[in-house]
């Protein structure tokens, strides 16, 4: 029964994340619900082992969400 009940419960949406060091290297992977806490972790679309020890890519970045017009604000409410 528990695993009928597992199939329609929402899970939780892991992110990934890299650890960048002084120079903009990768250093770490990380994946995980929530930013881990620290200075150097930057949001990336997907983890790549290739990108250890090198500088990430511009693509790789998560593109930060556009803030919502003020009027959609408004009709949200």
């Amino acid at each position: 029964m528990r695993y009928l009940i597992s199939l329609f419960t929402p899970r939780p949406h892991h992110r990934c994340f890299a650890l960048l060091d002084r120079t903009g290297r990768c250093q770490a992977f990380k994946q995980c619900s929530l930013q881990p806490m620290g200075d150097g972790w930057v949001e990336i679309e997907e983890i790549r082992l290739n990108w250890l020890h090198q500088p990430l890519p511009a693509s790789a970045l998560v593109q930060a969400p556009r803030a919502r017009s003020r009027s959609r604000q408004l009709l949200a409410v």
